[in-house]
């Protein structure tokens, strides 16, 4: 017998635990693709300092542009995408657009993850 027929044939000591309640209490397949998608926008770099930047203020897009040092069209795509994906909200005053996080979920997500890293 190989090696994965070997496996498939052990069972672990706990398969006799009600598997059904915690399948009842999983998160749902629409959530899990939700959660992966805010994940993904998490993974830009670029994206990271815009959020961190918004951190502390409310930026306008020539500001986010001077800040990491980018071009204002790059910086508006980027926000663009954060918008759309609820992490950002946008507030005009005259011609100016300004940027800031979304709720304080962002705030909570972005700096409970530098927490970890930081943690040993």
């Amino acid at each position: 017998m190989d090696k994965i027929a070997l496996e498939r044939s052990e069972e672990c000591a706990h398969s006799e635990l009600p598997l059904h309640d915690v399948k009842r209490l999983m998160i749902t397949e629409d959530s899990a693709n939700r959660l992966a998608e805010l994940f993904k926008a998490l993974g830009d770099p670029t994206r990271i300092k815009l959020i961190g930047a918004l951190l502390h203020r409310e930026l306008c897009v020539h500001d986010l542009a001077t800040l990491l040092d980018m071009g204002q069209s790059a910086v508006s795509h980027q926000l663009r995408y954060l918008r759309n994906m609820r992490m950002v909200k946008r507030r005009k005053s005259g011609k100016t657009v300004f940027y800031s996080l979304d709720d304080s979920h962002i705030e909570q997500i972005f700096l409970q993850t530098l927490q970890h890293l930081e943690h040993e």
